[in-house]
């Protein structure tokens, strides 16, 4: 059985400044580096080593990455965050409420040039199912973003589950999965340190 740990990318400036960041970037702030190699001592401490390492090709989650483990990974925009369209930089104060039945900003951003929750939730579906479908792959680290990796967590397990598996989600929170026969199976919310 094949593994996927799936991470948050560690703490930005825009995080800081409580900012949308989507397809825009900001650097990892001191805090968000140590963070990053805290998780890096975990993995080593916990003898837990990955065969390959994927990452969005977006600097905070590269840099995230890179902070964690010096092995080579492979870059791929398909694990990028959510498209918030013209709210990209904005403040966080201004995002909609979520869609209930849903639980997610369902497609209001797709009215101001941003994805909509499906599209979202089908290329990270579909990018981490190519990466654990090629043979050679054992343990997968990839490293990805809030909205990205909570919609792709939405697919595998309802809401109600959710809400009482990952009490904690905040930045470098890593969802760990089982992959067997085009199935990913939730296992666990693993938080290094607990903000």
């Amino acid at each position: 059985m094949k593994e996927l740990y799936l991470m948050r990318h560690s703490q930005t400036l825009f995080n800081q400044l409580h900012r949308i960041q989507g397809w825009s970037d900001s650097p990892l702030t001191q805090q968000g580096i140590k963070d990053a190699q805290e998780v890096g001592q975990y993995f080593k401490s916990h003898q837990i080593t990955f065969d390959h390492a994927y990452s969005s090709t977006q600097e905070r989650a590269c840099d995230t990455l890179e902070n964690i483990t010096d092995q080579s990974y492979t870059r791929l925009k398909g694990l990028k965050e959510w498209n918030f369209g013209v709210f990209e930089g904005q403040s966080e104060q201004l995002n909609p409420h979520d869609d209930s039945s849903r639980h997610s900003y369902g497609d209001f951003f797709l009215q101001f040039g941003g994805e909509s929750d499906i599209e979202v939730q089908e290329r990270m579906n579909s990018t981490l199912t190519s990466i654990m479908e090629q043979p050679d792959v054992h343990r997968v680290l990839a490293v990805s973003h809030g909205g990205a990796c909570f919609m792709f967590l939405q697919k595998w397990l309802p809401y109600d589950e959710i809400k009482q598996r990952v009490t904690n989600f905040h930045n470098c929170c890593i969802l760990k999965f089982t992959y067997e026969d085009g199935k990913f199976n939730f296992i666990e919310a693993i938080n290094v340190k607990k903000q």
